[in-house]
């Protein structure tokens, strides 16, 4: 990927606002964690969504190269999120001014040398002692086809493949966070995956606006507390309590209690960016869309030009597998020497 544009905000809200964030978050007073099902059928079957990611992390340990568990890096990196607006759904009332802040819709226009913007998801992400996000790319669109009807790793092979950008979903990202804590920085890497990464303190009030589908990011660990972190299985929930404390619950037993001083509270923005309304409506009349056999065929034909692929075709995991072995090259962990392009 080429060097990213991106834009700082510091600060980035007037302060009762940002303070008003705090207790929205507070207001919804419960946060399941993000993990997604396995693909169970088709191409890539028995797959995570995000194999690419998940697999480089296990591979490598993350950014530093920690060697761990495979239960242990699963419970860091599954964290908590839930959804504050979506479109037009305002899930949380009183987000309204984050999601329509002018400033995140300027910085997206001058990203993208764009002129329309559209507000499309602004969702909250908690992460408890000692969590992390493993370094990635975000999950792109195509006209036709995101991840409510496609494999997720897919649709970020169809990114790094440069094969679609035609008809790619232009999107600007923002993450704002509010509290601050100790860990948990924001590292990215504008200067593409063989460039130096930046580094971002996770400190109240702050922000940054880039193209998250394209630049590889992540999250270093928050620091842990003397109590090593709980195990995330299916249906732990974290619970606001009240008076600034939490509580990490699984089927009705406490894991853990936590206060906002230890905590990782970060509010994301996405938003459709079009060059003009003439480009809108040609997504918003599916005028030009994307369909998966037509998506496939072109990936099998250029696997095919490189020599990856024979004649035939293998079954559909190996074949997922080997476009993401072929098409997603990560940032090395400090325990790696960068890979040829």
């Amino acid at each position: 990927m080429p060097p990213t544009r991106f834009e700082l905000f510091d600060p980035l809200l007037p302060g009762a606002l940002a303070g008003r964030m705090i207790e929205l978050c507070e207001s919804l007073g419960s946060y399941g964690t993000y993990g997604r099902e396995p693909i169970r059928e088709g191409l890539g079957r028995g797959l995570a969504q995000r194999h690419d990611a998940a697999a480089n992390f296990l591979r490598t340990g993350g950014r530093f190269g920690r060697r761990e568990p495979a239960a242990v890096l699963a419970a860091r990196t599954n964290y908590f999120r839930e959804t504050y607006a979506y479109g037009d759904d305002v899930r949380l009332p009183g987000i309204e001014p984050f999601r329509d802040f002018e400033g995140f819709a300027e910085a997206a226009r001058k990203l993208y040398d764009a002129s329309v913007v559209q507000p499309s998801i602004v969702y909250a992400n908690i992460l408890v002692p000692g969590q992390e996000l493993a370094v990635h790319t975000d999950v792109p669109e195509f006209r036709g086809m995101n991840r409510t009807t496609e494999p997720e790793w897919l649709l970020v092979v169809m990114h790094h493949s440069g094969l679609f950008d035609r008809w790619r979903m232009r999107i600007a990202t923002a993450v704002a966070w509010f509290q601050s804590c100790v860990g948990g920085a924001f590292a990215f890497y504008p200067d593409g995956r063989e460039g130096a990464p930046r580094t971002l303190p996770a400190r109240h009030n702050t922000g940054v606006l880039l193209d998250t589908d394209s630049t590889f990011h992540g999250v270093d660990r928050v620091q842990e507390t003397e109590h090593p972190i709980p195990p995330m299985r299916p249906g732990v929930r974290l619970i606001f309590e009240g008076n600034g404390r939490w509580r990490v619950d699984q089927d009705g037993e406490t894991l853990a209690r936590y206060g906002w001083g230890v905590l990782r509270f970060s509010i994301s923005w996405k938003a459709y960016v079009h060059g003009d309304e003439q480009e809108r409506r040609v997504v918003r009349e599916h005028a030009d869309d994307l369909t998966r056999e037509r998506v496939v065929d072109a990936l099998v034909a250029d696997l095919r030009r490189r020599g990856r692929l024979g004649p035939g075709l293998p079954d559909e995991t190996e074949l997922a597998l080997l476009m993401i072995d072929e098409y997603v090259h990560f940032p090395p962990s400090r325990q790696e020497t960068p890979a040829a392009s």
